[in-house]
């Protein structure tokens, strides 16, 4: 899942398992969906050659259903992620890249188990009901209940503040339940602040002596399919089990506080039962795959395009990242199918572990620290299939000019320019922060937090033509981003 973010710290934490990034700019624009049928037409010719490639060939529909159905889900550390490595090396050949390289690295392991929950009072309480289940699922990262599981009363809290901001102590012997709705956007924009309570429940809840936590799912649907994603431990706190309901079973629970509440009644809880067989698994082998197409005049200069190739095991990681994978994958097959030759090199990387802390943008930014300066521009894909609507500037002035630039030639794809300063999406953030430029191409995601992170996130939901509009777009990007007079570099005086 690939976003925009407030500032580095928050989008680390809140890239955890995310796809995500949060971006900085709320809007409630619409989604925007039934792509127009008619193609794209620009004046110049070239560019329309791999707007027409990219239509006719589908090439990243294609490959985002080779590895959805093929490999699956993509645990970081997992075996699923060590065989789509394996996958990614083929397809890179099979493209026709020459030259294909895996960066290994390691990872902390971790495996859910069995997973249930459900609610003891006020169900249980006369003894003629039977108990109500929940639809719950373990937050990466998050230790184990004990065997058996655990019931305990519920200590409820509106938000994620509401916790931070409550007395030490007090919560002994109970569960957190953290609400709080999450606002659907179409930047993303509502994430980052939702992600707190999964980023940083734990922690806070087990300060004030809670033995558990359960949150609101970190999603803008209402299907019962919880959202997991990491989650974080703060050293010197003590780790307690962290869980997500789907919202309309947070709903449930919402509406049973409200009536106690209202009623008034002494003693009136809310009790629920909670398992969760999580497992860590050591350190395990994860990698970042990339290939490139030389260039024909700057070889030495890179052009990079990204996405991940992990994915939480829930679904199959169609939108998060598969669809990445597919739409930066099938552009670059685009631009070798035209026949155009780029005149610096563009390199093709999927990024490995991202979920669970953007493990392959640090690692690759620490493997390739000396060639970083050869990176002239860098973007990652992952935030979905949906069409892209614009193309934001990164720092400094001369960065902002030669987007304008490319803005002009890429506008007749349906894009306009956004206001902000692009960070390149998730794993290119450690790039960024060592001086690597960077811009940002922006998915329409008003729908992308219904499936992020829930067993729903399947290659059913991807739309083929809106997918072609995204192949398309990063075909033009690489293509114009490879000419030799385009500098996108950060002008410190610019900024």
């Amino acid at each position: 899942m690939k976003l925009q973010t407030l500032i580095f710290t928050v989008a680390i934490s809140a890239i955890l398992g995310m796809n995500g990034c949060a971006p900085k700019q709320g809007t409630n624009t619409p989604t925007q969906k039934n792509i127009k049928t008619e193609r794209f037409k620009s004046t110049d010719a070239n560019l329309q050659k791999l707007t027409d490639i990219a239509f006719e060939k589908s090439y990243g529909y294609e490959i985002t259903r080779s590895l959805t159905t093929e490999i699956g889900s993509r645990l970081a550390g997992s075996k699923n992620e060590a065989r789509a490595r394996d996958w990614a090396m083929d397809k890179f050949k099979e493209l026709g890249f020459k030259d294909v390289q895996i960066n290994l690295f390691h990872v902390d392991g971790w495996a859910r188990g069995r997973e249930q929950a459900f609610i003891v009072i006020p169900h249980l309480e006369k003894g003629d009901y039977e108990p109500q289940k929940l639809f719950v699922t373990a937050l990466g990262g998050s230790v184990a209940t004990p065997e058996g599981g655990i019931t305990a009363d519920l200590a409820f809290f509106e938000n994620f503040e509401a916790l931070k901001n409550a007395a030490k102590g007090g919560l002994d012997g109970k569960i957190v339940y953290i609400t709080g709705k999450m606002e659907k956007t179409r930047d993303g924009a509502g994430y980052g602040p939702a992600n707190q309570k999964r980023r940083n429940g734990a922690t806070e809840a087990a300060k004030r002596g809670a033995i558990a936590v359960l949150i609101r799912s970190v999603g803008t649907d209402s299907h019962r399919f919880p959202h997991t994603g990491q989650m974080g431990y703060e050293d010197g706190v003590k780790k307690i089990p962290i869980g997500a309901l789907s919202a309309p079973d947070a709903d449930q629970i919402d509406r049973m506080f409200a009536n106690a509440n209202a009623e008034a009644e002494s003693g009136k809880t809310v009790r629920v039962h909670l398992e969760l067989a999580t497992k860590n698994l050591g350190r395990l082998p994860s990698g970042n795959v990339y290939a490139d197409i030389i260039g024909s005049t700057h070889p030495e200069e890179i052009v990079m395009i990204g996405a991940h190739l992990d994915s939480w095991d829930l679904g199959t990681g169609a939108i998060d990242d598969g669809a990445g994978v597919g739409i930066v994958m099938g552009a670059a097959k685009v631009l070798m199918e035209s026949g155009f030759k780029p005149e610096r090199t563009v390199r093709v990387i999927l990024f490995g572990s991202e979920e669970i802390g953007l493990k392959g943008g640090f690692a690759y930014a620490k493997q390739h620290k000396d060639e970083l300066g050869a990176i002239v521009v860098a973007t990652e894909s992952d935030f979905g299939a949906a069409q892209i609507y614009g193309l934001q500037a990164g720092k400094g002035a001369t960065n902002k000019a030669s987007t304008d630039r490319l803005y002009s030639k890429l506008k007749y794809l349906g894009l306009e320019m956004v206001a902000g300063k692009a960070d390149g999406g998730p794993d290119i953030i450690p790039l960024n922060r060592k001086g690597v430029p960077v811009i940002d191409l922006k998915q329409n995601g008003y729908d992308y937090f219904d499936l992020h992170h829930t067993p729903d996130d399947t290659f059913d939901k991807i739309d083929p033509k809106e997918m072609a509009q995204n192949v398309a777009v990063y075909a033009n990007f690489i293509y114009l981003a490879s000419k030799a007079n385009v500098d996108f570099s950060d002008n410190k005086n610019g900024e």
